[in-house]
């Protein structure tokens, strides 16, 4: 019976051991991990200030690689990317954040703005309207609903030009517009949506409230060029 009693004790006290001892491994473990990550963090930082991209992408695809729960560094490697104007690597990096997160604000609207940049408006649309979900961004409404339109979406796109008209915020809301000049004019996003509203009743063969949408656009923006060449074209269907 005493021998028994040993035995059982000495496998516990082994097994404490090989415990502890794993526990100690794992505490260096992380405190390797946290350290690395300090120094690429530190790195990263360096390389942002001195605009050496290169490195600064290197660090976040290291960070990446050794944090995969962490969402923060995919974010910014997108972010990196679309900055530069690589769009379609941009589009990758936030493709792969939203499988790991689909709820990422960042990760959508890098996603859809890349994609549009590409061309691919059939697959920026899906995630412009998750953004304008997500966040209630109105231009990301007013993205969805021109890319709706421009999709032959026409319902989808009334619908989603009507939400927009109808908040109270899209007064207050300013949107550029390019001019043949190479200049921008700044517009409220009312009167951009209720010019997309009319271009909607054109495309409709819908004269009268194609032009009674035109007219109230421009009352709320007098100068608006393209609402005022939109309202000539109607005027003349």
């Amino acid at each position: 019976m005493n021998k028994i009693n040993l035995f059982l004790a000495l496998m516990l006290c082994m097994g404490t051991v090989a415990y502890a001892q794993q526990e100690n491994s794992n505490t260096q473990d992380a405190e390797s991990v946290r350290k690395r990550n300090e120094a690429d963090q530190r790195v990263y930082t360096l390389a942002m200030r001195y605009n050496d991209l290169p490195a600064a992408r290197l660090k976040l695809m290291e960070l990446i690689e050794r944090n995969p729960t962490n969402n923060r560094y995919p974010e910014l490697l997108a972010n990196l990317y679309f900055e530069a104007g690589q769009y379609a690597s941009a589009a990758v990096a936030a493709i792969d954040l939203l499988e790991q997160n689909d709820q990422s604000a960042a990760g959508l609207e890098i996603a859809a703005y890349s994609l549009e940049q590409l061309g691919a408006m059939d697959r920026a649309l899906p995630n412009f309207e998750r953004h304008y979900l997500i966040t209630g961004n109105l231009f990301s409404l007013y993205k969805s609903a021109y890319l709706q339109f421009s999709l032959d979406k026409e319902e989808e796109a009334m619908n989603s030009v009507n939400m927009i008209i109808r908040d109270r915020k899209s007064i207050d809301e300013i949107i550029g517009f390019p001019t043949e000049d190479n200049d921008t004019q700044q517009v409220n996003l009312k009167a951009a949506a209720l010019n997309l509203k009319g271009m909607i009743f054109m495309g409709q063969k819908n004269k009268a409230e194609a032009i009674e949408a035109l007219n109230e656009a421009l009352s709320l923006a007098p100068d608006f060029l393209l609402a005022q060449e939109n309202l000539k074209e109607a005027q003349s269907m």
